[in-house]
């Protein structure tokens, strides 16, 4: 992997900026991840037209859906490859129906579940040396294997920044220290909120 330069690595390393997104941008991206899945479960179609041009830019976004506290889905894009707001639509039904680890979403648990949106950034190459917990999600990369850990992440579990690097090349499928030999790693900010705080 070749070193990264300093214009990506300083765009990493500054301090964050305010929330890019209102609280009213924010509570119209939540509801739309509820009724994408509600939508789903009864076979009819919502519209993905973005009600603002901003909510239109191409961004990537996770959701990540809780039931009763636990972690219930969670499905995303790493890449800007549509329209945040449909990007948001997506994640959020793929989070219910698409994530492998748990059977789909029923119509009894819909209506409880709590949603938590992660809007990132690019992700940029980055030595190990300046990754941040809580600051940066890890992408690890190595052939046709890949591996991406949210930047909350690391905080829930409490790890330090090399379990973090660890576990991330384990989410790719790839030994816990390929990130020290020849993986590609890449980092992203993300603004994280969810039904019960999205307007902090």
């Amino acid at each position: 992997m070749c070193p990264p330069s300093e214009d990506s690595s300083s765009r990493l390393a500054r301090p964050a900026s305010p929330n890019e997104y209102s609280p009213e941008e924010r509570m119209l991206l939540l509801q739309l991840a509820h009724q994408s899945i509600a939508a789903a479960l009864e076979q009819r179609e919502i519209s993905l037209v973005s009600p603002t041009l901003h909510l239109s830019e191409p961004r990537g976004a996770f959701a990540t859906l809780y039931y009763n506290g636990a972690l219930r889905g969670c499905v995303g894009y790493v890449f800007p490859v549509a329209p945040l707001y449909r990007t948001v639509a997506e994640s959020a039904r793929g989070a219910a129906f698409d994530d492998s680890r748990f059977p789909p979403v029923t119509r009894i648990e819909a209506p409880e579940l709590e949603v938590s949106l992660s809007i990132l950034s690019p992700p940029e190459p980055i030595q190990p040396a300046e990754v941040e917990i809580g600051r940066h999600g890890l992408l690890v990369s190595l052939g046709v294997c890949r591996g991406l850990l949210l930047p909350q992440v690391p905080v829930e579990h409490g790890w330090d920044r090399i379990t973090f690097l660890e576990q991330t090349c384990k989410k790719a499928g790839l030994p816990s220290s390929a990130w020290q030999a020849g993986a590609e790693l890449q980092a992203f900010t993300a603004e994280v909120f969810g039904d019960r705080r999205w307007s902090s």
